[in-house]
């Protein structure tokens, strides 16, 4: 078994060793791990280079390319393009996914039960306490819930998962936008905290009558019961690749600085409302440019022959023309 399979078994990514010496070092985001070891399992076995990543969450694989510790960071909360200028860095999007509700429930199947964002952010708040609250059974009419107290699961650490799921309930809960609104890290009114989408999906699994939220990759692969929603259209939507590539498909890309573009809660009546892009940060003027050679060689080789390995995992890949466009930035921006 190689460390990156090693880590995905443990929890966590594994730091090299002498046995596996990594080629290209970067830490972040939980969200997109399983693709990013997936694509450096087969990375490995074609060019024998190698990859240690540590999926320590966005806000800790900042802070570690700040202090310039890896090669690069991991994020899914994409910084401004005024801290890109003031830090010297470089930032992209590499692959869109989606971000899902899970619960435990006894009897309760995969897709079976819907959210509202209202409903979402009332739970979050502390206000909706017990499973057949009239607010979920009004949206649920033919499930049988129980009168049960709801375990509320959050992430404890610095998180673009977060961001991600703050920024959808400040868009559908008002008193949620004015209480708490949106970060890396809020004050949660309630909840117990799990550290990564690591922690939360082995809570949750853990823990009957519990709620919380995780990328859909990891929903998948330990075989969490997602939740529909109710998108901003109306209508009810289940997490698919094709809700999700829906919503995607409203970025534009080309006109924000840095690649800025927030996908919560779009427009269309098959959009998933929690969809959400993950970016890379290197500097443009890196210590090591070797190492930074390296770290772009592998993310070119990613978009040539990663996409259907990330639609496996339900990924998005970026469309070509984004690509492009990402290729232009590496040229003009990264001195290596």
């Amino acid at each position: 078994m190689n460390f990156l399979k090693a880590a995905v078994v443990a929890g966590l990514v594994a730091a090299s060793t002498s046995a596996f010496a990594a080629d290209i070092t970067g830490a972040g985001a939980t969200f997109p791990f399983p693709i990013y070891s997936k694509w450096a399992d087969a990375y490995k076995k074609e060019t024998g280079n190698g990859l240690n990543y540590q999926s320590i969450g966005s806000g800790a694989g900042i802070k570690q390319i700040l202090a310039k510790t890896v090669t690069f960071g991991a994020t899914d909360a994409p910084l401004k393009s005024d801290k890109l200028d003031k830090e010297g860095l470089a930032q992209w999007p590499m692959v869109m996914g989606a971000i899902v509700p899970v619960v435990n429930l006894d009897g309760i199947k995969p897709g079976e039960l819907v959210f509202s964002g209202q409903v979402l952010g009332d739970i979050y708040l502390g206000k909706i306490t017990k499973w057949d609250d009239p607010a979920i059974a009004k949206l649920n009419p033919n499930v049988k819930l129980p009168s049960t107290a709801i375990t509320v699961v959050r992430r404890s650490d610095g998180s673009g998962t977060t961001f991600n799921f703050t920024d959808y309930l400040s868009k559908a809960n008002a008193e949620w936008k004015t209480k708490v609104g949106s970060g890396t890290a809020v004050e949660w009114p309630v909840g117990v905290g799990a550290k990564g989408n690591e922690g939360i999906a082995g809570n949750i699994g853990q823990t009957k009558n519990s709620i919380g939220y995780v990328e859909y990759a990891y929903a998948k692969q330990n075989k969490l019961t997602y939740t529909a929603l109710v998108n901003k259209a109306g209508k009810t939507v289940q997490p698919t690749i094709a809700a999700f590539q829906a919503a995607a498909s409203n970025a534009d890309w080309s006109k924000a600085p840095g690649y800025y573009v927030i996908l919560t809660d779009q427009p269309g009546e098959t959009s998933w409302p929690i969809t959400a892009a993950t970016f890379i940060l290197m500097y443009k003027e890196p210590t090591d440019k070797a190492a930074s050679a390296e770290a772009v060689k592998f993310f070119k080789w990613a978009f040539e022959k990663g996409g259907k390995m990330a639609e496996e995992l339900d990924y998005i890949p970026m469309p070509d023309s984004v690509v492009k466009l990402i290729e232009k930035t590496w040229s003009s921006e990264i001195k290596s």
